[in-house]
């Protein structure tokens, strides 16, 4: 039961994240452009389709909402529905719901929604695809991997260090 539970809510925060993306390109790809290599930002703002600021200021903006959201959410779900008190549960929950979620953005947003549709193409920079190298791939594979188990274990850590 545990099990089925955990893949819903690591579904739902894979949701969360397609809806991040879903609003960051309703105008164009450009909304996330800071997602995207450096040679297809330095090309968009060479094209004077938006500046080096601007993408840092959505950057910042994205992390700074999103980052908080998602800890929310998994912390909600571990400790607040899931009834969890200690330490090692928490992680291993923590580290399911977030790595169904890392699934969802490699294979679902990475893989078809930005490497075979459409609506991230920025005009203008079709010639630098794929968005996303073989190397950038296997790079966020690793990183996404140690990465969730990371914030994992520092959710549970900050939980557990609480009083009460």
């Amino acid at each position: 039961m545990l099990a089925i539970k955990l893949i819903v809510e690591g579904l739902g925060l894979g949701a969360l994240l397609v809806l991040v993306c879903a609003v960051g390109i309703r105008n164009g790809a450009i909304g996330m452009v800071h997602l995207y290599d450096k040679k297809v930002q330095e090309r968009v703002i060479g094209l004077v389709m938006t500046t080096a600021e601007a993408i840092r200021k959505r950057s910042v903006r994205i992390r700074c909402l999103c980052l908080p959201g998602y800890m929310a959410y998994v912390l909600a779900c571990v400790y607040a529905i899931n009834g969890t008190r200690s330490f090692v549960p928490g992680f291993w929950q923590s580290l399911a719901i977030l790595s169904i979620m890392n699934l969802v953005d490699r294979l679902l947003i990475e893989e078809y929604w930005v490497g075979h549709t459409k609506a991230w193409i920025i005009p203008g920079t079709e010639y630098l695809r794929p968005y996303i190298s073989a190397k950038d791939k296997r790079q966020k594979w690793v990183m996404g991997t140690v990465g969730m188990a990371v914030f994992a274990a520092a959710l549970s850590g900050i939980v557990c260090l609480m009083p009460g």
